[in-house]
């Protein structure tokens, strides 16, 4: 017995070894089927792992992807792309170690999830990159722009023609994503719950959003919505939320969050998530993975100075810094019905930090303009978004940054309607410019 053992000793090692270190991602079809595979590639080449290998899954939307560690370690990650809804479903089973989501978790989601700790809490809910849903139609289609209140009749179908939009082209055809994506619950937060619509019985629906984009690409009558990635070639149509103008999502639009359908994408960690769990996410609030969000093309979280043009019917003071100074690329906005900073909010205080350190602009060189809705008070809404302006202040000179001057300018240049919250909520930011 004793002979047996001595001899068995040396393979516990190999053994040991054998058993690969395992990361389990499920969740958004946006992010998993291309971003995440990405990323996970990206800060295993950062490790210095090596036989990195990519294949299909077991299933379609479904990802593998194996590599040693730098110790020589065996690593196996699968990706599972099946809608945001699932990855919150599968880290409940226990399934995930990781969810992506391309929309923010709900009440319910968290209540069901309370075990894993508090999924809205900083380190817990990590947004990873930025991206607009994309209105498109065929390429020929000569229509320029919706409302999201017209857009709102034609997913319902209470607009079935084209010719009631003003075009020629007959029946409208209806393309949309599933019930299981953030893509489609992006969509109906923002476009049908408010207008009090339902997506009309007899859409298409697609699990993928390429998929999506190739059949509205084909089809002259189509129209249909996918992420700002997968367009593909389809025409994409400007948007407008009550009365402010219509905008396509540009990228600087969608990075400072003012396109009316710009969206979050999101990794949701355990209170006790994998130490592979945690180092994926760091990986990609990096540069180097802000880089990847980049080429995989949604919106980078990367702070960039924009020059903006003046325009006549902006108020004197604000011209006047589109004349002299660059905005950055990035807006400041608050949890809901709070004056404190959301989770996007507190990470973007030290991204603007290191890019003014890095521009030798850290003293008297940044004015913060705080914006709001319209209150009844006189003077009210001024005073609650110079507010705001001074609790981005108070953050950053946390980072070392001594701003030069903080205004508000209430309710003017709204990006959203106010007739609802949530477009109120969009109006209540905080702009940087940089002299």
């Amino acid at each position: 017995m004793l002979r047996l053992l001595l001899l068995l000793l040396p393979l516990l090692p190999v053994a040991a070894v054998a058993e690969p270190l395992h990361l389990r991602v499920q969740g958004s079809n946006t992010i998993g089927a291309a971003l995440v595979p990405a990323l996970v590639q990206g800060q295993l080449r950062a490790q210095q792992a090596t036989a990195i290998e990519q294949r299909p899954g077991a299933a379609a939307n479904e990802t593998v992807i194996d590599a040693r560690d730098a110790h020589g370690q065996a690593l196996r990650i699968d990706i599972a792309a099946h809608g945001s809804s699932t990855g919150f479903s599968a880290l409940g089973r226990g399934e995930a170690d990781l969810a992506a989501a391309s929309r923010p978790i709900t009440d319910a989601e968290v209540h069901q999830l309370k075990a894993l700790g508090d999924l809205r809490a900083a380190n817990a809910e990590q947004v990873i990159g930025l991206d607009g849903v994309a209105v498109i139609v065929h390429p020929d289609n000569p229509l320029p722009q919706l409302t999201t209140a017209q857009l709102a009749q034609v997913f319902s179908g209470q607009i079935q023609r084209w010719e009631q939009l003003g075009v020629a082209g007959g029946a409208i055809h209806l393309y949309a994503r599933d019930d299981r994506s953030g893509t489609f619950e992006t969509f109906k937060a923002l476009v049908l719950e408010p207008n009090h619509g339902e997506l009309a019985a007899w859409a298409q629906r697609f699990e993928s959003s390429d998929a999506l984009a190739e059949r509205v690409g084909a089809d002259r009558q189509a129209i249909g919505f996918s992420s700002l990635a997968a367009v593909h070639g389809a025409k994409v149509l400007a948007v407008a939320e009550g009365d402010a103008p219509a905008m396509l999502p540009e990228r600087p639009m969608v990075a400072s969050e003012d396109y009316p359908l710009s969206r979050r994408l999101y990794f949701y960690l355990p209170a006790n998530a994998k130490p592979q769990a945690k180092a994926l996410a760091e990986f990609a609030q990096s540069p180097a993975g802000q880089a990847i969000v980049a080429e995989q093309g949604f919106v980078s979280q990367q702070v960039k100075a924009l020059a903006v043009p003046a325009q006549a019917d902006m108020p004197p003071r604000y011209r006047n810094l589109a004349q002299q100074a660059q905005r950055l690329s990035v807006n400041f906005r608050f949890q809901a019905g709070s004056a404190s900073l959301d989770n996007k909010a507190l990470r973007d205080v030290h991204r603007v930090a290191a890019y003014l350190r890095q521009a030798g602009k850290l003293q008297s060189k940044a004015v913060l303009v705080g914006f709001g809705d319209p209150k009844e008070t006189p003077g009210r809404a001024a005073l609650l978004s110079r507010l705001r302006a001074q609790a981005v202040r108070r953050e950053l000179a946390r980072d070392g940054v001594e701003v030069l001057e903080v205004t508000g300018l209430g309710d003017e240049l709204p990006v959203a309607g106010n007739e609802r919250e949530q477009g109120r909520l969009r109006n209540r930011r905080v702009e940087v410019w940089v002299y």
